[in-house]
């Protein structure tokens, strides 16, 4: 499967959040091209969608939106994806748009498999504005609510991608 699960979190000053959770494998996840970076987003939102049991689903809008049930509200949004591939790093990286979890449309969430001395997959959030945070420099119930929901569900849906992604394998 992976080893070495690490996860880093924090909040800067001005309320944005960053979040990265990495593993190591023992053999790539996709091949090093650009079907290979689709591939670690796609996978991801087929994640987000298996953990939650059907209750979140992406739909494709030119991007991607969450929404609850697919016809809910727009928890959400991400522009189209931005692909970058090379001999040893593919990348999957999703603009933030919107949507009712967050405050602004502002930073990205990324997937990232690198190969140097070992096989890694990244899954890395910057910049991020969630409605459910403390912001302005104030630390109130929002910032506990944020950690203790809303971060731990994409830690938790983190680790479930890696495990699948090791599993299946180069496809």
């Amino acid at each position: 499967m992976f080893t070495g699960w690490q996860s880093a979190q924090r909040q800067t000053a001005d309320g944005a959040v960053e979040s990265e959770q990495r593993v190591v494998l023992e053999a790539p996840a996709v091949a090093f091209d650009e079907a290979g970076a689709s591939a670690l987003g796609e996978r991801y939102w087929q994640e987000v969608q298996r953990a939650t049991y059907g209750l979140v689903r992406a739909r494709q809008a030119g991007g991607i939106e969450l929404r609850l049930l697919g016809r809910g509200p727009v928890l959400l949004s991400f522009a189209a994806p931005a692909l970058e591939a090379g001999p040893q790093s593919v990348r999957c990286r999703y603009p933030i748009s919107g949507g009712l979890l967050t405050r602004r449309a502002a930073g990205e969430i990324s997937f990232t498999q690198l190969d140097g001395d070992r096989i890694e997959l990244r899954s890395a959030i910057q910049g991020f504005y969630p409605a459910l945070a403390a912001h302005e420099g104030r630390r109130d119930w929002t910032g506990a609510l944020y950690t203790s929901v809303q971060s731990r569900i994409h830690v938790a849906i983190s680790r479930r991608y890696f495990t699948r992604l090791a599993r299946e394998g180069v496809e």
